[in-house]
């Protein structure tokens, strides 16, 4: 499966500007969501390739935005790379119980990104 959209969610304007545009330069068309719930709604609407997602975000949280979409029959094959700040161990592993393909701590390493998202397609 060719990875062509990405669905960037959020809530740092700046975060996602600087996905945005990197992933651009890089041939990706990306779509952004600013919290949880967007992102869930999104996901059904969009349908993306990629779903990059923060975890600490107001109102429905990165986890539980991933559990909802990797549950839902509709979304449940898109493959979500968790992107976030915390970085203990066993909020990677209860990331990867919500149904994450990945998990990766800010800040981002942008050519590992790239290496993990050539790697899904």
């Amino acid at each position: 499966m060719a990875i062509k959209k990405i669905l960037v969610v959020d809530d740092s304007p700046t975060e996602r500007f600087a996905l945005m545009e990197f992933l651009s330069r890089h041939g990706y068309s990306v779509v952004t969501a600013d919290n949880g719930e967007e992102g869930v709604i999104k996901a059904k609407a969009e349908m993306p390739d990629l779903i990059l997602m923060d975890v600490v975000m107001p109102g429905i949280n990165g986890y539980q935005a991933t559990r909802t979409i990797s549950r839902d029959e509709a979304t449940r094959n898109i493959p979500i790379i968790m992107t976030t700040s915390k970085d203990q161990e066993t909020d990677k592993i209860w990331g990867m119980r919500q149904g994450a393909f990945d998990y990766m701590t800010k800040p981002l390493d942008l050519d590992g990104l790239l290496q993990k998202i050539q790697a899904i397609a």
